[in-house]
């Protein structure tokens, strides 16, 4: 059961293994920001400060063959979910990336295209020993050498000026206005998630996201009419999902104008549906505006 629901989205607190076994319908396109496996002890710089690479527990690694058995149920349990013609997007860095990778070969994917997503305001290197690291690699694959995939071509030659778009993306790490609703230590740009929607979706498909995290895909699928599915394992940012795709979805639906001075608004309803019925309320929609 879903813990939180809308008429466009639905969210799932736990295990995305458990959650996906348990699911009904088959998904359209699937987003994967797995664990990186990179809290090590080790520090790096945000903010201009020494800081703890360390993200919490669910971050730390199992070892290779561990980390690869995990890598590997994860993945087979989205292509039992997904249709016959639908992909999914996988991000990561070296850590895990070529895990993913392998995996994807073993399970039957079909590998479509590899993206390098380059940070132009990446963290420096503290240590002085090795290249600053400023991209992570997406790998684009179908569900397997049959599938009729959706790439819509011409979307994204708008977008790039009118040139085909290529495979390396210059988008910048996330800025403050976009972690309002709460933290996420790898919260994706929502620039990212919307380049990735809109060339491989169309309007009204199930997009899914078996480690939510923030819920920039969720931003990304409602912004452009898709519907979402999240799952998420730790409480905090399911709960934090929740209160972007609430603001967003009532964005989407306010029937009437804002006043000038963003203090009037018209009532819009019961948009939402957890264990109690929710209501946004007229602040929190105004602060949204505003």
């Amino acid at each position: 059961m879903p813990i939180y629901k809308a008429s466009n989205f639905k969210l799932f607190h736990g295990d995305c293994i458990k959650v996906m076994s348990d699911l009904h319908s088959p998904v359209d396109m699937i987003f994967a920001d797995p664990p990186y496996k990179l809290s090590n002890g080790g520090f790096t710089c945000q903010s201009g400060k020494k800081v703890s690479v360390n993200k919490g527990k669910w971050d730390k690694s199992k070892g290779l063959a561990e980390d690869h058995k995990f890598n590997l149920q994860w993945l087979n349990m989205c292509k039992e979910v997904m249709n016959p013609n639908a992909t999914i997007w996988i991000s990561g860095t070296y850590h895990i990336i070529y895990s993913i990778g392998f995996a994807l070969h073993e399970l039957g994917f079909k590998i479509l295209n590899e993206i390098a997503w380059f940070k132009p305001n990446a963290s420096p290197n503290l240590s002085c020993r090795y290249f600053t690291a400023s991209h992570e690699t997406l790998i684009w694959a179908a569900r397997d050498k049959n599938s009729k995939h959706i790439f819509n071509y011409q979307e994204m030659k708008k977008m790039n000026g009118g040139r085909q778009m290529r495979s390396v993306w210059e988008i910048p790490s996330p800025s403050k206005k976009e972690k309002i609703y709460g933290k996420h230590p790898t919260q994706k740009p929502i620039a990212l998630l919307e380049r990735i929607i809109l060339s491989s979706t169309n309007p009204e498909q199930i997009v899914l996201d078996p480690f939510t995290g923030s819920g920039t895909t969720g931003e990304a699928a409602i912004k452009f009419d898709r519907k979402f599915i999240g799952i998420e394992k730790e409480k905090e940012y399911i709960d934090l999902t929740f209160r972007r795709l609430k603001a967003v979805s009532a964005i989407r639906t306010i029937p009437s104008r804002v006043d000038n001075d963003c203090n009037k608004l018209v009532s819009i309803g019961s948009l939402f549906e957890s264990q109690e019925q929710y209501y946004p309320s007229r602040s929190e929609i105004s602060q949204s505006f505003c």
